[in-house]
């Protein structure tokens, strides 16, 4: 059997769709495929329960039918981790959970996908960093990172070193077309020198950028006030409505796939926003509803209109949150991932598969 950890040089590289398009290719070539999160990492709260929803994503993918507490033994929370620094979970224990539901989960797969951490290093302290699991369970690790420029490579270089002999390479996910080359003709060959592994390069793609309008209507709770108006595009970057209209002008021009934040009351910036191509969506606080005519400005540009209770800052941090995680994480963008990842390397290579 082979196992793979899929690991993160930090957050939003896009491991999760990565992981589960891996799982998705080798169960479309007929083999029994099998996951696993040890430590969740993307924690929601929703009617008294904290959970992961990458799980629960690999459930759908892959028609799985194991639980929760299985495919996710360890809830990596802030309240997990203050009380293991108090003494009050047993990293013994813990590896003993992980292990034991990884065996069940294993049993009869020929291929193990797991998922790891937004970066190596998060569970030090219960001994249990992604590099640990990767002892534990025998697997080898793909490491994901991006690159924007060579100081990308600090965190590679330090992920490779923490994985040792067991990583298996390092795939750059979304890379902007102009640093491709770059990429491929100094980056790989200085890595080559570290006797670091590179699998490949996945380009940036569209269709993976950001969440669509509807996953962040869906994540805030939100009030649609332009129902005709289609959810489907994407938001890639938050601006907040908070100064004079002319500057507001300005900085909306200069900027693609945006939401703005700004008060219900704010008529100066909803009215500016609306005149701005880059912006794609338009989330008002305070539970206030607009004028009858911003309401039909927005229809007629086809800019959906969100209403929700929260104040300003809640709703930034709420959308920052769901911004940072990479929320792209539908069913449609595994499928998108799996076609980027054949064609950007040998898979075969990496899953052993025959």
């Amino acid at each position: 059997m082979t196992t793979i950890l899929v690991s993160s040089t930090r957050e939003s590289t896009g491991k999760t769709a990565i992981a589960l398009a891996l799982a998705s290719i080798a169960d479309e070539a007929g083999h029994d495929v099998g996951y696993m999160k040890p430590k969740g990492t993307r924690i929601e709260s929703t009617v008294g329960k904290t959970r992961d929803k990458d799980p629960d994503l690999a459930r759908e993918v892959l028609g799985l039918d194991a639980d929760m507490a299985q495919l996710e033994p360890i809830i990596y929370s802030r309240m997990f981790a203050q009380e293991a620094i108090r003494g009050r979970e047993n990293p013994a224990e813990l590896r003993e959970r992980v292990a034991e539901q990884y065996e069940t989960l294993a049993a009869d797969c020929d291929v193990m996908i797991l998922e790891g951490s937004n970066r190596p290093q998060t569970g030090e302290i219960i001994d249990l960093t992604d590099p640990d699991i990767a002892d534990l369970l025998d697997a080898e690790a793909v490491l994901v990172s991006e690159y924007t420029d060579p100081r990308d490579l600090d965190e590679v270089i330090a992920g490779a070193e923490a994985f040792g002999d067991r990583l298996s390479g390092v795939l750059f996910n979304a890379v902007e077309g102009n640093n491709i080359e770059e990429l491929s003709e100094e980056a790989f060959p200085f890595l080559d020198g570290r006797s670091i592994r590179t699998l490949g390069a996945i380009p940036r793609d569209e269709r993976l950028a950001g969440v669509t309008v509807e996953e962040l209507a869906q994540s805030l709770g939100a009030d649609l006030l332009t129902p005709d108006v289609p959810l489907d595009g994407r938001i890639e970057r938050l601006l907040v409505g908070a100064m004079g209209q002319s500057a507001a002008l300005e900085h909306f021009r200069r900027t693609r796939n945006c939401a703005v934040i700004t008060g219900g009351d704010r008529s100066d910036i909803q009215t500016t926003a609306l005149e701005s191509s880059g912006v794609n969506c338009l989330i008002l606080t305070g539970g206030y509803r607009p004028s009858k005519a911003i309401l039909g400005t927005a229809s007629k540009r086809s800019v959906p209109v969100l209403s929700v209770k929260s104040n300003t800052r809640v709703t930034i941090d709420r959308v920052e949150d769901e911004l940072r995680a990479g929320r792209t994480q539908g069913v449609t963008a595994v499928e998108h991932m799996a076609e980027l990842l054949e064609e950007s390397f040998e898979i075969d290579d990496v899953l052993g598969l025959e």
